[in-house]
């Protein structure tokens, strides 16, 4: 099954387009977690188990967990393996490098973590994101436009045929030969997201930043989706993970998803 297909089929059963980040900060757990030489893992498990039949989607950003060294693999290969099967994962590294480089990438990233899919960098060309294409089941999310401030220095550059972002929207359709890349634009810049999917009409598209960045939920929304209300992936990390800092964290978060939840399909087009 293709990856766009794994993607349709969560969304349709967990009637969500909603994906948590689980981008764990050990600074900001609540205090109940101070003396937990686990307390990652099981922060991350109380998270999941509040939110799971609320998402289609959590997105693991690695730099939150390779920070800690050789602990890197098992915090992420426990959190992956508390993640109900059907649910998709989205491994967030940006990885992109040369093509033997990125093989191994690639394989990290789908064979020894497992994720579903992978965030990529495409600034070295295709043969930079080749690897992450290989197996249809994997997806891949090319890094199209971002909600960085820094986004302008690059993607918003003009070509011939438009910005630059859309140079990599269309390379990304040209690759999209076994139905597995996506993009990732962020939902600070709705306007252009709505160009996007004007191009891209039938791409997943990973939109973050709806929760604490401040993006515009609603027209990310709108112009994220497909025609049928689909393949738009809204996530959200610190405004559901940090929803309290008390002992009703899981509670608290649990609230701010479903909230989130219930407000991307009140306002997703029909399907």
């Amino acid at each position: 099954m293709a990856f766009q297909d794994i993607l349709r089929h969560a969304q349709r059963t967990q009637q969500s387009l909603l994906c948590i980040g689980l981008d764990t900060d050990l600074a900001k757990l609540p205090r109940a977690f101070a003396e937990s030489s686990d307390a990652i893992v099981e922060f991350n498990r109380q998270i999941i188990d509040a939110t799971c039949d609320l998402v289609c989607a959590y997105k693991i950003n690695l730099a939150f967990y390779e920070v800690f060294g050789e602990q890197a693999f098992p915090l992420v290969h426990q959190t992956l393996a508390h993640i109900p099967p059907g649910i998709v994962t989205i491994g967030d590294g940006k990885r992109g490098d040369i093509g033997n480089s990125a093989s191994f990438y690639a394989r990290a990233l789908r064979e020894q973590y497992g994720f579903t899919a992978s965030t990529v960098n495409p600034y070295m060309g295709s043969d930079a994101v080749a690897p992450f294409l290989e197996d249809p089941d994997h997806g891949a999310f090319i890094l199209a436009l971002t909600s960085n401030p820094g986004a302008r220095d690059f993607q918003h550059l003009r070509t011939r045929t438009g910005p630059l972002f859309e140079t990599v929207v269309r390379k990304t359709l040209r690759w999209n030969t076994r139905g597995n890349c996506g993009l990732v634009v962020g939902a600070t810049r709705p306007a252009r997201l709505r160009r996007i999917r004007q191009l891209a009409p039938n791409l997943p598209i990973l939109v973050p930043g709806i929760g604490a960045q401040g993006g515009d939920l609603h027209r990310s929304v709108r112009y994220g989706c497909d025609r049928h209300g689909e393949l738009g992936v809204f996530t959200a990390s610190r405004s559901v993970l940090y929803a309290s800092s008390g002992s009703d964290y899981a509670t608290a978060a649990r609230h701010a998803a479903r909230a989130l939840r219930d407000e991307i399909n009140a306002v997703r087009p029909a399907r």
